[in-house]
């Protein structure tokens, strides 16, 4: 039975929601990579309360889909904003790169991409470790929709240590880490499958126990501010529950 009220009540939640990430503030920058010659695009998305010396963030770099803004993710930026991260968005792929491979097997066919990527957020790190001190990279985590997600990955594959925590949306083709200290979430569409080995299953335990979410009726491509308000909504969710130390392990359905 349709319940008025309810419906309003609901659609004025959505609204709220809509309005909140409509008004996320970012700080535009370029970041310099001397060495390979390249000018990094970021957007900071600060928290609610200030981060200080004295009081600092705990920080979540954020990596785009190929193809796709790094401006594009403010509903993901907001989300992390309120668990109290300092939110560095950053754009990997510039005028001048050589577009993605198409071609398989992408294990070594998009290894110079995600090396760049791996070496952009590196640079990162260096650059808040000496521009920010009100950022805490103790508890840094990384996040990435698609070949970002497969960036992140690659990174921490061979540098276990560069973070504590990793969540990606819908990266398909680098294998989730295994180090026992990284956390890792991984949400899923379910239009296209990630290749295989990316994922963990119930016949192949990994160390750290990844949590897999899949939610139904997801496309990959609307993982970002452009998707309609109910997958932005669950996607929301679910980070903020795996933050706050809830999730189930092994591609259980998003609810």
């Amino acid at each position: 039975m349709f319940n008025k009220g309810h419906a309003k009540m609901k659609w004025r939640g959505l609204l709220l929601c809509s309005l909140m990430i409509s008004t996320v503030q970012a700080q535009t920058l370029i970041v310099q990579d001397t060495q390979r010659n390249r000018a990094i695009p970021v957007e900071i998305y600060s928290p609610p309360t200030s981060c200080k010396p004295d009081a600092s963030c705990p920080v979540a770099l954020l990596g785009s889909g190929y193809g796709v803004a790094h401006t594009d993710y403010g509903f993901i930026a907001h989300t992390l904003n309120q668990q109290g991260y300092l939110v560095v968005a950053v754009g990997h792929e510039l005028p001048g790169d050589p577009p993605l491979s198409r071609e398989p097997p992408f294990l070594q066919t998009r290894t110079e991409n995600w090396q760049r990527g791996a070496q952009t957020l590196k640079l990162l790190h260096a650059y808040l470790q000496s521009e920010h001190p009100e950022a805490d990279l103790t508890q840094m985590i990384l996040v990435g929709h698609s070949n970002g997600g497969d960036i992140a990955a690659w990174l921490l594959r061979d540098s276990s240590q560069f973070a504590t925590t990793l969540i990606t949306l819908d990266h398909r083709r680098v294998p989730l880490p295994k180090a026992s200290n990284i956390k890792v979430l991984s949400i899923r569409a379910d239009d296209y499958p990630a290749d295989d080995g990316v994922l963990p299953d119930v016949h192949t335990p990994w160390p750290n126990h990844p949590c897999i979410r899949t939610i139904e009726g997801a496309k990959h491509n609307d993982l970002t501010d452009q998707g309609p308000q109910w997958l932005k909504n669950r996607v929301a969710s679910l980070i903020k529950n795996f933050l706050q130390g809830s999730c189930n392990p092994i591609d259980h359905k998003a609810s």
